[in-house]
């Protein structure tokens, strides 16, 4: 979910994902203006929707509607999914997750730390391998 969803670097990772994977699964984009969030976030618990992945336009604005937070995300007061169970949506930084996969995280830039969230998304959701090796070959990819 986002301003540009559908163009939104968060759906293109996560896509280029599961197709080297194989996986049969993409992401559907969400792109809604400031005047909506209220709405759509407010309406996700009673939703079908069960995960959502938010772009960083989105990140802060949805913690007042997540009914608990993940210790990242309450420490950097910004959530990168959600996922709702019984009616209920809880809110997921997966920094630390994504640092965690590294030997030296502190030389990376923000870039491929993203794309490490996106592959941690993916395992979580869809079992997707996580290979940190394979980001460079993912973020140098033409669409």
């Amino acid at each position: 979910m986002g301003y540009n969803a559908q163009t939104g670097y968060m759906r293109r990772y996560f896509n280029k994902i599961m197709k080297h994977q194989g996986l049969n699964a993409t992401a559907i984009a969400l792109n809604i203006k400031d005047e909506h969030v209220d709405f759509t976030f407010s309406s996700v618990g009673s939703s079908k929707v069960t995960q959502m992945m938010l772009e960083k336009e989105f990140a802060s604005k949805a913690l007042p509607y997540c009914t608990q937070l993940n210790d990242c995300a309450s420490r950097e007061r910004r959530v990168d999914f959600i996922e709702v169970l019984d009616g209920k949506v809880f809110g997921y930084c997966l920094d630390d997750e994504a640092k965690a996969l590294f030997v030296k995280p502190e030389f990376l830039d923000e870039h491929i730390i993203f794309v490490a969230k996106i592959m941690l998304i993916a395992n979580r959701w869809f079992k997707a391998q996580i290979d940190v090796d394979m980001i460079p070959t993912l973020i140098g990819e033409k669409e």
